[in-house]
């Protein structure tokens, strides 16, 4: 799936759609290119429709006193310098490289940057710009990236409808098509703390743009991918791993190749039970509607030429005769032979003068 399709289907769906899938990879690849590639060979064989990564300098990013944010007993590097300064070796002669790895594998190379001098190399790598929940009141560096005219994904995380509101008006203003993508920014999320229902917030607020999902609970059977889906997510980003044991980092709260392939079996036999969302009969109902169903039955003997009247009529199984919702039209009638009880009443058995089929 190409990400600018997304973008052309803002208007309601006539079905639950296949969410275009983001694999975070971010800087799990730790420095290692043959990482990073195995990262991009391993979430096209899964599946995902892009690869994400991070570029960022940890000097431009953060002083040196921010503190984490993170559940230190996962990564315990507790200054944000020092754990972005660790996985900050990447930059645009890397990034260009996993380009052309990411083209011949098949998925769609993003990277979100953190800067003014990624975000210029990086606008030559991809089609869309994602912003990170952390930058959604940075109002220059969101216009400087809108002013690259491409379509915007932003991450909501930790940020009141207020905030929401004043960055989509920013972004609006530049004219460029959005996806705003509910995210809980706590690392690992409990699933109890995922809040999906904000999904459907989001909707509400901002129907002219994509609603998606970024995801940090545990992968475990990727039902919360699949619940965000159903209400409606029209892109998913996950974090993701070549190997979910690995200490430190992201690695603890990733998915991997498997976790994704698990999620889309999952996914398509959830959208296979749900179907589009026209009203309508289902051809393996017939049966049911034929002998389930009732029709007009004679209560009692009726006489040939004897006007119908209420107590001659019950309604009964099967529907092979008229239907009770021709009641009323019954009731003007006469019978054109005589009837016995219980007969299941047809329109060959009345007159009113007009030829029946």
């Amino acid at each position: 799936m190409n990400i600018m399709q997304i973008f052309e289907e803002v208007a309601p769906q006539e079905r639950i759609a296949v969410p275009y899938v983001i694999a975070e990879a971010g800087v799990n690849h730790e420095g290692s290119m043959d990482i990073a590639r195995r990262l991009i060979d391993e979430a096209a064989e899964g599946g995902a429709d892009a690869i994400k990564f991070q570029t960022y300098k940890a000097a431009t990013l953060a002083s040196k006193d921010s503190p984490a944010y993170w559940d230190t007993s996962k990564e315990p590097t507790r200054s944000q310098y020092e754990l972005f300064k660790k996985h900050d070796s990447f930059w645009k002669n890397e990034f260009e490289a996993l380009k052309k790895h990411c083209d011949a594998a098949g998925i769609a190379f993003m990277s979100t940057p953190f800067d003014v001098e990624s975000a210029h190399f990086l606008n030559d790598l991809m089609d869309v710009f994602k912003i990170s929940s952390s930058d959604i009141t940075n109002k220059p560096f969101i216009e400087i990236l809108c002013d690259f005219g491409k379509p915007i994904i932003l991450s909501t995380g930790a940020a009141h409808l207020h905030e929401i509101a004043e960055a989509v008006e920013w972004i609006e203003a530049k004219g460029n098509p959005l996806a705003l993508l509910h995210c809980v920014l706590n690392y690992p999320t409990r699933d109890e703390n995922a809040a999906l229902g904000m999904i459907r917030g989001l909707q509400q607020h901002f129907p002219q743009h994509v609603i998606g999902y970024s995801d940090h609970t545990l992968p475990d059977d990727m039902h919360i991918l699949e619940t965000a889906t159903l209400l409606g997510a029209r892109i998913l980003e996950k974090h993701f791993s070549h190997d979910k044991t690995l200490p430190g980092n992201d690695h603890y709260h990733a998915m991997d190749k498997e976790d994704l392939k698990r999620f889309y079996a999952r996914l398509e036999r959830t959208l296979a039970s749900v179907g589009d969302f026209a009203l309508r009969a289902l051809p393996e109902e017939e049966p049911a509607r034929r002998n389930a169903r009732r029709s007009l039955v004679a209560a009692r003997a009726i006489a040939a030429g004897s006007r119908i009247t209420p107590a001659d009529l019950t309604w009964k199984r099967p529907a092979h005769g008229i239907s009770p919702r021709n009641y009323d039209e019954v009731l003007t009638m006469r019978a054109r032979r005589d009837i016995p009880e219980d007969t299941v009443l047809r329109w060959s058995d009345l007159d009113d003068g007009e030829a029946r089929g």
